[in-house]
């Protein structure tokens, strides 16, 4: 079990990185228009984050195998709190008082959730 634990948390990590290449590509861009579509598609940043989403894939195809759907599904809303606390620490995002907060709510949620 631990290992499909350990799984399902590089899983995260790897869909959250994904995310955020995904967001420094597209800002180094200045975003998705119709005339850049081409640009951002094949942009290192954008194909990287592919890249991440593939492996990501890949390896939550494992901890479906491992796991019970019942929760690893709900576990994976840690990458909603890792994403946050990236754009933050990263990104130099300002993240408001009530996402801190639904942030911790999916803590409280994924500690129910883990309870045996």
């Amino acid at each position: 079990m631990v290992t499909a634990y350990a799984l399902l948390l590089l899983n995260i990590a790897l869909l959250v990185a994904g995310q955020t290449v995904w967001k420094i590509g597209l800002d180094r861009l200045g975003g998705l228009h119709l005339h850049n579509v081409l640009q951002v598609f094949f942009s290192p940043w954008i194909l990287s984050g592919v890249l991440l989403y593939g492996l990501a894939t890949v390896l939550w195809l494992a901890v479906l195998s491992r796991l019970p759907l019942s929760a690893a599904y709900p576990l994976q809303s840690l990458a909603y709190v890792f994403a946050l606390l990236l754009a933050w620490l990263l990104l130099g995002e300002v993240i408001p008082p009530n996402r801190w907060i639904g942030a911790g709510i999916i803590l409280v949620g994924v500690c129910v959730i883990g309870l045996k």
